[in-house]
């Protein structure tokens, strides 16, 4: 063989070797372009996301009352605590919970005290989403139940004044929201 065969040689196969790389790589941003659109589509509306947070004026919420705002499809209990449930609250054994897990998303992982449910350092704003994590009914409130708090009468659970269930078949604690302090009358979810 030639020298100039030889480079023929080399050249065809250095001219397939682009050919075939940039058909794969215009084969990768056409599948790419095409993924892309079917999983941005999946993302939520614009009029979706702008339920994704609310703010709350909570100026009207005296001490012992609650109030129940609708957030993201579910109810969500913003409860104003007297001293007495606080102290209630506080004065439980983590070993005497059925859940000892906070449910807390500002605090995942964190154990279940009242301190880490609580929205604010004294304890006197708890947040939660109102849905009985047992079959998902919404409890009523207001002191209702063996424990002060709020109680399921459908099927029989009892959550403390932190939301903590006590006694039922309800598995986990009332949820706790993302929620934050705003200002002194503005309580933001999510």
């Amino acid at each position: 063989m030639s020298h100039a065969d030889e480079h023929a040689g080399d050249h065809g196969a250095t001219r397939r070797d682009f050919l075939y790389y940039a058909t794969a790589g215009a084969g990768a941003v056409a599948t790419g372009a095409a993924a892309w659109t079917l999983i941005n589509q999946m993302n939520p509306s614009a009029d979706v996301q702008a339920l994704s947070s609310i703010q709350v004026d909570i100026s009207g919420v005296e001490t012992g009352t609650q109030l129940t705002v609708k957030w993201l499809g579910k109810p969500v209990f913003i409860r104003r605590r007297t001293e007495d449930e606080i102290k209630a609250g506080r004065e439980v054994e983590l070993n005497q919970l059925i859940d000892s897990d906070a449910e807390n998303a500002n605090k995942p992982g964190e154990p279940a005290t009242d301190q880490n449910r609580s929205l604010d350092e004294a304890g006197e704003w708890l947040v939660m989403i109102g849905v009985c994590t047992h079959l998902g009914c919404v409890p009523i409130g207001n002191g209702a139940g063996d424990f002060g708090g709020w109680f399921c009468p459908c099927h029989g659970s009892h959550y403390d004044t932190a939301g903590r269930i006590r006694k039922g078949p309800a598995p986990q604690n009332l949820h706790i929201p993302v929620a934050a302090f705003v200002n002194d009358t503005t309580i933001k979810l999510g």
